[in-house]
């Protein structure tokens, strides 16, 4: 089932599950950059990364224990209203609750600082589609969600799939660039020749976005309809997500290792790193335990099922016996963290690896930079606002899935995200968009302090000092405006320190001013400096989009006046926002003289702020 649109993304509509997301919220929106040089294992480590206790007893890579936020280099209350934040989506969002219930699960470096269950695992026994209803199980029945619920993972399976064929590409059984049909032959026709490895990974293969393979009475002839389906487009042409993509990848590594794709899942993967309750088909036993999904009855779902609950909920998933490249694993959110933090490790947990970290490079690299906005690595996607939020940034990785999951791994700040609801429980028609998995990324990123400007250490707040904060909100115009200053003599400059991140292009953090009082303002061009890089030119006074989240020193001419004010304005739109943007130290000269100057109390009680907000963290 394609993930996020329940068959809209067909290839007669041409919906990308960006455009799917902004569809069905008004979300939207990224811009393609360069692939950054610093992999995950060179992410920047929080306080708790630095110490043995994350690490495997006796050496080995970092891994996993519960802890305190301070311990991960997170800000608590932050966390605290990432759970707020979720249960709110429990109710009518906006019609129904977006969930039953979900695990949320946070973390940075090697501790998971919160890992909270919310909501029913189990609520609904039905869907009555003429009162657009859910018939609820008796009060005794239902099952609340706890830590260790399993849930039917959708399209976060095809992160597994994705990580078994980079091991087979860096083993050498299998090469990137290679044609698909030159290891499944039968794939060839039907105009498949070009597509290759690389196509199916990145979803550039031109397979449209789904077919019903469940219709088919037989396993062989379904896989045959993959095999005869002809490219709507070209290989390498266009972006289209598409399950086809990774059901060929499924053929394409059975034939090659002659393990069927649950045993490489359990070989691999879930073994060596001890993901114990990660799997496809899982057994009656677990039924208690995992998160029911729909009541799966035509014309919503393709399958007549009642209520699906501990089966793969994808319907061609399910007709392929439950094991599939493109669904069907079922996870914890543990476990999901357990794989999240292998990545960041650059492919080891404790003692195992699984993956290289070059390897692992290639999977957190954009190899779609003539699909801006549609960013992906190898299976994974990259740099998608819609459901990451302010976690997003050019190596930001994840994935989600149709039931309601999501997986997001920042290698940026060494954080990591897993949402795991049951939004289709009791039926798809409820939930629309992708809400709460922004409003958890939201404040996550939020947590993750920014830290003092160069040279700014000690100097005032709780954490060492304060800064000029904008803030995170939507729909925002936010104001930093200086006193009227006589800049008449000439040669005024403004210096300040400026980090920013936000939806590039979208939302915009300029500098202006203004010489008649108000009425009109004019951009200040501006110039940005980091550390090792050559300066950056702001001709329209502006800064958008991924910074590096580092501190800027900034420099800008300012205009001749009399009356000369300057603001800093801060706006956004409705969609989405980035981690904002931190204004500190300004400071004007001209010549030898010292026009303003925001270390001194009286110029600093000068300032006007609007939505912008002195910040410690």
């Amino acid at each position: 089932m394609v993930d996020e649109g329940a068959r809209a993304g067909t290839a007669e509509s041409g919906i990308t599950r960006r455009q799917l997301g902004f569809h069905a919220l008004g979300l939207g929106g990224a811009l393609a950059f360069a692939p950054l040089p610093a992999g995950p294992a060179a992410a920047a480590s929080p306080p708790s990364a630095t110490s043995t206790a994350g690490a495997a007893a006796g050496g080995g890579h970092p891994t996993l224990r519960h802890g305190s936020a301070r311990r991960a280099g997170l800000l608590a209350g932050h966390l605290d209203r990432l759970v707020t934040d979720a249960e709110a989506f429990l109710g009518p969002s906006p019609g129904h609750p977006w969930y039953a219930g979900a695990v949320l699960l946070a973390g940075r470096g090697g501790t998971v600082a919160l890992h909270r269950p919310i909501g029913m695992a189990v609520r609904y026994q039905a869907y009555d589609e003429k009162t657009d209803t859910g018939v609820e199980f008796p009060a005794d029945r239902q099952i609340p969600m706890t830590e260790d619920t399993v849930f039917d993972l959708a399209s976060v399976s095809k992160l597994f799939t994705s990580i078994l064929a980079v091991q087979q590409i860096e083993r050498g059984a299998l090469e990137l660039e290679a044609a698909v049909a030159s290891y499944l032959p039968d794939f060839g026709r039907a105009g498949k020749e070009g597509v290759t490895l690389r196509h199916l990974l990145t979803h550039t293969s031109g397979f449209r976005a789904w077919i019903p393979l469940h219709q088919a009475p037989t396993y062989e002839e379904r896989v045959r309809l993959v095999l005869d389906e002809t490219p709507v487009s070209p290989p390498g042409t266009a972006y289209l997500y598409s399950d086809l993509n990774l059901i060929s990848l499924q053929l394409v590594l059975e034939k090659v290792t002659g393990r069927a794709l649950d045993v490489l899942l359990r070989d691999e993967i879930t073994g060596p790193l001890g993901m114990d309750r990660t799997r496809y088909n899982p057994p009656a036993s677990w039924k208690p335990g995992i998160a029911a999904t729909e009541d799966a009855r035509l014309p919503w779902s393709g399958l007549d099922r009642g209520l699906v609950w501990g089966e793969v909920h994808d319907e061609n998933a399910y007709s392929l016996g439950g094991v599939a490249g493109h669904a069907g694993v079922f996870s914890c959110a543990w476990d999901l963290a357990v794989l999240g933090r292998t990545l960041l490790n650059g492919g080891g947990y404790g003692r195992a690896r699984i993956l290289g970290p070059e390897s692992v490079e290639l999977m957190f690299t954009d190899f779609n930079t003539g699909f801006p906005g549609d960013e992906h690595g190898l299976g994974f996607e990259l740099y998608q606002h819609w459901y990451m939020g302010a976690m997003a940034t050019p190596r930001t990785a994840g994935h989600t899935g149709f039931t309601g999951t999501s997986l997001v791994l920042d290698p940026t700040s060494d954080s990591f995200l897993v949402v795991l609801g049951n939004s289709v429980h009791p039926v798809r028609s409820w939930r629309t968009g992708s809400a709460p998995r922004v409003a958890a990324a939201n404040q996550l990123a939020r947590a993750v302090p920014v830290g003092p400007a160069p040279g700014r250490e000690g100097r005032g707040g709780r954490d060492g000092r304060t800064s000029w904060f904008s803030g995170m909100a939507g729909s925002t115009t936010a104001t930093l405006t200086l006193p009227a200053l006589d800049t008449s003599s000439g040669g005024a400059r403004l210096r300040c320190a400026l980090w920013w991140d936000t939806e590039p292009h979208a939302d915009l953090l300029t500098l202006e001013a203004t010489t008649d009082g108000g009425t009109t303002w004019q951009p200040v061009p501006f110039t940005t400096e980091r550390r090792g890089e050559a300066p950056g030119q702001h001709a329209a006074g502006t800064a958008t989009g991924w910074s590096g989240r580092v501190w800027h020193g900034l420099t800008a001419a300012l205009p001749t006046a009399r009356s000369l004010t300057l603001r800093w304005r801060y706006a956004t739109d409705r969609l989405y926002v980035g981690r904002g943007a931190y204004v500190d130290a300004m400071r004007v000269r001209a010549g030898s003289g010292v026009l303003f100057d925001e270390a001194r109390p009286a110029d600093a009680a000068r300032v006007r702020a609007s939505g912008w907000t002195r910040s410690a963290d």
